[in-house]
């Protein structure tokens, strides 16, 4: 796979373009404060990283941009309130998927995990994917502990936007869940990828 220099920038640009657009009128100014500053401050990692010559494949800034754009986009409006009801309907949820895939997407990020190790670390790929795998687990648990504490702390409507559980008792399970199961899926694409010589880093 080719790796046009200009594609980072690219998708750095629509990031910027997501997140003006996404700071006009948030549904709620407190949700979108809480909901953007970690998905900044991976982007700003990334750029910082690439500046520092650590580079990733085109597919490993694809992957990660799903997360910085979809995030983004759901600060804006909070989670719940995501206009996504045609994907409910299609597959016959009773309730709004956006968050779900949102953390589908956070699991896209052991890709480039991955990737690091087996390039730059010389790590075998077993070891390499496994670690990634759990990587992304440990952030998701880590991540809904940090949902929770925000929840008990803040005031009662912020911290229901933030948590996004729209009443499902076992949100933060399937959550994990699905990070852990992007996770695996984009393992899947790596070693794919990886076996067929197709990642080339910058």
């Amino acid at each position: 796979m080719n790796n046009p220099k200009f594609i980072p920038a690219v998708l750095l640009a629509g990031y910027i373009i997501v997140f003006i657009w996404g700071a006009i009128n948030p549904f709620s100014r407190t949700t979108w404060w809480v909901e953007n500053i970690p998905i900044f401050l991976i982007a700003l990692t990334l750029v910082v990283l690439y500046i520092r010559g650590v580079k990733f494949s085109v597919a490993s800034y694809i992957l990660m941009a799903v997360l910085l754009y979809w995030h983004t986009v759901g600060g804006h409006y909070t989670f719940e309130r995501v206009p996504f009801d045609w994907f409910s309907n299609l597959f016959g949820f009773e309730r709004n998927m956006y968050d779900r895939i949102g953390h589908f997407s956070v699991g896209f990020y052991a890709f480039p995990i991955a990737e690091y190790l087996v390039t730059r670390n010389k790590m075998s790929k077993i070891l390499a994917c496994l670690f990634a795998i759990f990587a992304i687990a440990f952030v998701a648990m880590g991540y809904e502990l940090i949902e929770w504490i925000y929840a008990v702390v803040s005031d009662p409507a912020a911290g229901a936007a933030f948590l996004g559980s729209q009443g499902d008792i076992w949100d933060a399970q399937k959550d994990m869940l699905m990070d852990t199961l992007g996770a695996i899926a984009s393992i899947g694409l790596f070693l794919g990828l990886r076996g067929n010589k197709k990642i080339v880093l910058n």
